[in-house]
């Protein structure tokens, strides 16, 4: 297998899910945490913290040359972009990390530094954006179209064709119907059932899905 060193960089609940698929994979010869400042020397599931975000380009010289952005996103994806831009900055290569329970279509696209989560389904067609999180048990029916930065939570159903531009956060077990778009930055609650387009940076919640607020 070679010299494979994967950094997951931010240690909190995220991280444990995402952990925990990449060990199930038995993908990477060495796993390392990068955590905030002071937190060297613990672990997270047994794996330990190697560093803080000022050590990646020390980290990255003695060869971990994977990373993967694993800090959560609720709403915004803030510090996911900024994790996302310092790692390729750098010259990290950010790969799509899958549980081996995830079905994933050999004519599905999935974009660099990708996490698929437990019994995830991505059908034929489908084409998902850099960073995007398909959390667990999450299906994307066929010819979707996922941005960059979704959140795809645990249970939610994209059905055929749908479009999530970028930064969308789908709440779990959410239904969003075929055909429909969901504009930027847009925010679907928990349990919605979305059978209409959904304009940019608003929160949707409901079903049918209505408009709770307006960015």
């Amino acid at each position: 297998m070679g010299n494979r060193k994967l950094l997951l960089v931010g240690g909190g609940g995220h991280c444990r899910s995402v952990l925990d698929c990449v060990l199930r994979s038995g993908a990477y010869d060495a796993i390392g945490i990068v955590e905030r400042e002071g937190a060297a020397g613990t672990t997270v599931l047994g794996v330990p913290v190697v560093g803080h975000d000022a050590d990646l380009p020390r980290l990255l010289a003695d060869g971990w040359h994977y990373a993967a952005v694993t800090l959560g996103s609720i709403g915004a994806p803030t510090r996911r972009h900024a994790l996302y831009q310092q790692l390729k900055a750098l010259g990290f290569q950010l790969p799509v990390l899958a549980d081996p329970s995830a079905v994933i279509s050999s004519h599905a696209e999935l974009a660099e530094g990708t996490f698929v989560g437990k019994r995830a389904v991505i059908n034929a067609g489908s084409s998902v954006g850099v960073c995007a999180i398909l959390n667990t048990g999450s299906v994307i029916e066929h010819d979707c179209m996922v941005g960059g930065f979704v959140h795809v939570s645990p249970g939610a159903v994209l059905c055929g064709a749908v479009q999530a531009e970028a930064n969308v956060h789908i709440g779990a077990g959410a239904v969003v119907m075929q055909g429909v778009r969901i504009g930027r930055d847009s925010i679907i609650g928990a349990g919605s059932v979305i059978i209409r387009d959904v304009p940019a940076d608003c929160t949707v919640v409901g079903n049918p899905g209505r408009i709770l607020e307006r960015k």
